[in-house]
């Protein structure tokens, strides 16, 4: 169960950031932009983490 929760507010964190990412390259906030990047990345961990919890087991 852990597997899909993660992968699921990964995919989530992925789209916000890409948002927040456009948002500030449209509107030339730097500080907006580097927070969708962070956040895209927290997003990518995440669904990794799924990842990794589905191939052993949810034993992670």
């Amino acid at each position: 169960m852990g597997e899909l929760k993660d992968r699921t507010k990964g995919l989530a964190n992925e789209a916000v950031g890409n948002v927040k990412q456009g948002i500030g390259k449209m509107t030339g906030n730097d500080k907006l932009k580097a927070e969708g990047i962070a956040q895209e990345r927290k997003g990518e961990a995440q669904q990794v983490a799924g990842k990794i919890k589905g191939a052993l087991g949810d034993k992670v």
